[in-house]
């Protein structure tokens, strides 16, 4: 069952993590595609997609065409919440592993904090999308396409999520 604690098995894979974060980043594709992204087969992507499947995480995506190729999308059930937690939980583990390494000249742009609001639900979506009108003013990595040479890709995570007592 989707959104389960069982249903974290699904994530328990390293490999899944990142093909989860490449569909969450970069939209549906292929499990030969996202070989090419990983470094990994096809044959091994394209196990993990089904697996991943499996627990209700990623979902087919119905394309017409010639061919059979299989292109997949996250989906979007509340088991996506959990999948998304838990990657985002691991990009933190993996930046933290490195940090010692992050040029002096980005320490003022690297933070992890939380901050504890009182708001109404309608307070809240609003809080949500004022951010998301900020991320929209600013590019967005788009693989492929080159990158002015000052800047480096930023991942920015946040949660927003009612405290349950």
């Amino acid at each position: 069952m989707p959104g389960s604690p069982r249903s974290l098995r699904g994530l328990a894979h390293p490999l899944r993590l990142r093909i989860l974060r490449i569909l969450r980043e970069q939209g549906a594709s292929t499990a030969t595609r996202l070989a090419g992204q990983t470094g990994e087969s096809s044959g091994a992507t394209s196990y993990h997609l089904r697996q991943l499947a499996g627990y209700g995480f990623v979902e087919e995506e119905p394309r017409p065409g010639p061919g059979r190729e299989r292109w997949w999308r996250v989906s979007e059930t509340p088991s996506s919440l959990r999948a998304v937690a838990v990657a985002d939980f691991q990009r933190v583990q993996d930046f933290l592993a490195v940090a010692g390494a992050v040029p002096d000249e980005w320490g003022d742009s690297v933070t992890i904090g939380n901050r504890a609001l009182r708001l109404t639900p309608a307070q809240a979506a609003e809080l949500l999308r004022r951010i998301d009108r900020v991320l929209a003013d600013y590019p967005d990595d788009r693989p492929g396409e080159p990158a002015p040479t000052d800047t480096g890709r930023v991942v920015f995570q946040w949660q927003s999520f009612p405290q349950i007592r």
